[in-house]
């Protein structure tokens, strides 16, 4: 996948010393390594390990009744007035002790590690307080303790307001600014700062002010932006040098061409896009025009991505946003991996990376796409260990 593309080596052999890729190539150039294992595999294909890039897999309860509500004509706005929404996650949230987090977690996180993901990033943002949100990082450490994965940390304090900040907003960026980001760059707890930035949510204005803390503090920042509406979030998030700016259905060109001068990548989710049943595409021609890459990730949330399956948006980011089957595996691979910033060491096959990778028993790449739904056959390589 160098360069996004797929760069197909037929009858090719892989050299792994010490959890990392010490030799990519055909097997007939390989140099005569003296090895302590060899593994033999017929036919198919080897990808690097697929990467999450987006997901919010930690959180109390779910929203199943809602999504049924929805389907009965329920409106949204009714079922904010019953208590749901969003708030109604953050209430089962803080109500769950971080080993209840980590347990409801560790079952949605299996159903994607057992589809060939090795890397994923999971935010907070449904804590909404000091309290809750350190848990939930702590939650999210915790995780990757126990799973053959590299997990991610990112703090999305700033996912919305809480009850108790609802006649004062920018209260809540004091504490995120003064109290919580520095706890959580003093205690390890978060490798980079996420915001909403919505007509909803949070101002760009209020985004600034997170993310001059975060920027201070020596923490990437990435955005949610442009999902429902154009406000301009997408090139406020490049100004800051943004790792990455996620959903974009509404970016314009300007938004394009600052997140493409400033290296930011456009995470594309269209689990979210496709419950929502939205119609406003991310604008993937001008990204193609400019050069940013296009990740792709589950967005798995409790109420508008209740996705487990990041083999599903490959098929979605393809039937439903027109990406290409190149350019939604790249999603998951390459560019999945510049969006955490891991282009270095993650999400290709090349020597000196990770030795995270995954033998599919296809005939063709474009098949990972192609399947809907069930689990495919697979052979993890997790850092150099069979899973």
């Amino acid at each position: 996948m160098q360069g996004g593309k797929y760069q197909i080596i037929e009858d090719g052999a892989l050299a792994v010393k010490a959890g990392k890729l010490h030799w990519v190539g055909p097997r007939e150039t390989m140099p005569a390594f003296h090895a302590r294992e060899q593994h033999q595999l017929s036919g198919g294909i080897i990808t690097p390990g697929l990467v999450d890039c987006h997901t919010h897999l930690v959180f109390g309860g779910n929203r199943s009744q809602e999504f049924e509500q929805r389907l009965n004509n329920v409106s949204y706005a009714e079922i904010a007035a019953q208590g749901g929404g969003i708030l109604s996650t953050v209430r089962a949230t803080r109500a769950a002790s971080q080993q209840e987090l980590v347990a409801s977690a560790r079952w949605r996180l299996d159903r994607l590690l057992a589809e060939g993901v090795t890397t994923v990033e999971i935010k907070s943002g449904y804590g909404l307080d000091e309290e809750s949100e350190l848990r939930m990082l702590r939650a999210i450490r915790e995780l990757s303790e126990s799973v053959p994965a590299d997990v991610l940390a990112t703090c999305l304090a700033a996912h919305g307001f809480p009850p108790e900040f609802k006649h004062n907003p920018d209260g809540w960026i004091d504490v995120i600014c003064n109290q919580l980001l520095p706890q959580v760059k003093a205690k390890g707890l978060a490798d980079a700062v996420d915001a909403f930035c919505e007509h909803l949510a949070l101002s760009p204005a209020q985004v600034a002010r997170v993310f001059d803390q975060a920027t201070a503090l020596g923490l990437p920042v990435k955005l949610h932006a442009e999902q429902l509406s154009s406000l301009g979030g997408a090139a406020l998030a490049a100004r800051y040098d943004a790792l990455s700016a996620d959903h974009l259905e509404y970016a314009t060109e300007d938004d394009v061409k600052a997140m493409a001068q400033h290296g930011t990548v456009a995470v594309l989710l269209p689990g979210a896009f496709y419950l929502l049943r939205e119609t406003q595409r991310p604008p993937v021609e001008l990204f193609r025009r400019y050069g940013v890459p296009m990740a792709l990730a589950s967005d798995a949330n409790p109420g508008t991505s209740p996705a487990l399956s990041l083999r599903l948006m490959l098929n979605m980011g393809c039937t439903l946003f027109g990406m290409t089957p190149e350019e939604a595996l790249a999603g998951v691979t390459i560019w999945g991996a510049k969006a955490l910033g891991l282009e270095q060491t993650h999400g290709t096959l090349e020597a000196g990376k990770v030795a995270s990778f995954v033998h599919w028993p296809l005939a063709r790449p474009a098949e990972l796409v192609y399947w809907l739904g069930g689990e495919l056959p697979c052979k993890v390589i997790y850092r150099g260990e069979a899973q």
